[in-house]
């Protein structure tokens, strides 16, 4: 039997601030109906590539980009609204580790969240850490290339393996 491990519970100071251009974006970002594209966010090459693909992903009609530390930590926010609204989310994640992931499933509903993960797409550099470590034109062509397994599979009514939209587990997990 597989022994699950328990939640992991985290207290997020809270803030009345808002980010002026979070504000802007989640609002045209609700007003055009735009699907949010979130990503990894993490130091290493996966988290770069990861994040190089959703800024692709999120300049083809009809997504776009958010923040995902306004979406946690700023929860009355625009952009937090308008991730919590929109029938879809769309998140690459780096790895199979799922961070992001993770996360967002205690903080959207799993139905409409669409996981992709990267690595399971370029499947290079597992031994390397430091994005300078990996030439710009190559960062670049490995996040091409998953921007384009994305958006295709997207445009197919499909997430990141043969289930129908809805809730994905990121492929090679």
């Amino acid at each position: 039997m597989k022994s699950e491990k328990p939640d992991i519970d985290l207290k997020i100071t809270n803030t009345t601030r808002r980010c002026p251009i979070g504000e802007t974006i989640g609002k045209r970002g609700m007003e055009e109906s735009r699907i949010p594209v979130l990503s990894c966010e993490g130091a290493c090459i996966r988290g770069e590539i990861a994040r190089q693909a959703a800024n692709m992903v999120a300049r083809e009609a009809p997504y776009g980009r958010g923040c995902h530390g306004e979406l946690i930590t700023v929860p009355d926010s625009s952009i937090a609204q308008w991730f919590k609204n929109a029938d879809k989310v769309v998140l690459i994640d780096g790895c199979f580790l799922r961070c992001h992931g993770r996360v967002l499933d205690k903080l959207l509903d799993q139905e409409k969240l669409i996981q992709f993960d990267a690595l399971a797409v370029y499947k290079k550099y597992g031994d390397i850490f430091d994005v300078e470590d990996v030439p710009e034109n190559e960062r670049m062509a490995a996040a091409r290339q998953v921007a384009d397994y994305v958006l295709t599979r997207l445009n197919e009514g499909k997430g990141s393996d043969d289930k129908t939209l809805g809730r994905e587990i990121a492929c090679g997990s």
